[in-house]
């Protein structure tokens, strides 16, 4: 039984609705002799996107659904409250709101998800870094609204005074955030993976050991469906118009996460500016790389590293990739088409 789940409506930065990369979401129906298990589904709206949860069960009832479904409502209202940009007495709009040297004690899940932010920025070299927010907003990606004309360069200096992943200060013992400089926190490219991660918490709160879940394309998927197959995913090929399967991988135990340039961004005078911001330029990427696809034990962490690998490059986040272990598909354009680089740790997850 499939039960229906009225739709959050909480908006999300734009970055993170237009720059889904739609990793279609391939369930092959099954059956099972012992006893019999279906794959039960909710799904409904969250962060200016989609979000959808399939999990086996041997239950057939609407009250499963209908309870695990408002758990998971409630799930995505709590992370959006703590973490939106777009609610103004959101946890992280407060702390925006405020000036250099406020310092706060703020929320586990928060804190946690500022925490591994830092860790990456760090590993990549300001590569992921979720200060970028003025930028984000100067060129027309955050809840500021839409742009069509590129900044000027004194505009970009100035924005690129107030980011810096080291001007974020954080105390462990205590939950403190601090800021040393006029921050803008956009937790864009690391909160939609972290939902994820919360919603993956929920079901196996739950007791349900296989699920999939999935927010605007980002997904972490555990155990196998009723065919003792693991979830199988399709990444899509990154064209502008319509929709094509690049690749399929198969799934049970990871987190999954795309980011590229093809969906989100505007044209000016024949040149397209990409929504994903290279932090150290101030300025959108401007390489070949399409689309980067990260598989990692959680959601946010794939979420993050596929922000920085796109941000990086295809040939020094294909570096950085194979230096850390990290399965990662890259998708590279070229005068001939798309181009396929993977790293070994990837290849692994590849659908027969």
């Amino acid at each position: 039984m499939v039960a229906s789940v009225p739709k959050l409506t909480t908006k999300w930065p734009a970055a993170s609705l237009l720059a889904i990369f739609f990793v279609w979401l391939l369930i092959l129906s099954g059956c099972s002799s012992e006893p019999e298990q279906r794959v039960l589904s909710v799904s409904g709206a969250t962060m200016g996107t989609t979000y959808s949860v399939k999990w086996v069960s041997a239950e057939s009832g609407d009250e499963s659904v209908e309870r695990i479904g408002a758990r998971l409502q409630q799930s995505l209202l709590d992370v959006n409250q703590s973490m939106s940009t777009y609610i103004v007495d959101s946890e992280l709009s407060r702390f925006n709101q405020a000036g250099a040297g406020y310092s706060t004690q703020v929320s586990a899940g928060l804190f946690e998800v500022l925490q591994l932010a830092q860790t990456i920025s760090q590993s990549t070299q300001g590569a992921f870094d979720v200060t970028v927010g003025p930028l984000v907003n100067l060129w027309g990606f955050g809840p500021d609204g839409r742009v069509t004309h590129a900044p000027e360069q004194a505009q970009i200096d100035a924005a690129r005074q107030r980011v810096g992943y080291q001007y974020l200060q954080l105390d462990a013992p205590t939950l403190h955030a601090s800021k040393t400089a006029d921050l803008y926190v956009d937790l864009s490219a690391i909160a939609k993976g972290y939902g994820v991660d919360e919603l993956a918490r929920v079901m196996e709160h739950e007791g349900i050991d296989s699920y999939l879940v999935e927010i605007g394309g980002e997904l972490r998927a555990r155990g196998l469906k009723p065919d003792g197959n693991g979830w199988r995913i399709a990444i899509e090929s990154p064209v502008d118009a319509g929709r094509e399967v690049q690749r399929v991988i198969t799934v049970h135990e990871t987190g999954v996460a795309t980011s590229g340039d093809y969906r989100n961004y505007f044209q000016e005078d024949g040149v397209r500016f990409s929504h994903t911001l290279d932090p150290l330029t101030g300025k959108p990427i401007a390489h070949q790389l399409a689309s980067v696809t990260v598989l990692r034990p959680t959601c946010a962490e794939a979420d993050a590293l596929a922000t920085a690998l796109t941000v990086m490059g295809d040939e020094r986040g294909y570096q950085y990739a194979i230096d850390n272990q990290i399965a990662a598909f890259f998708i590279v354009k070229s005068e001939a088409g798309f181009v396929e680089r993977m790293t070994p740790q990837f290849e692994q997850y590849l659908s027969k």
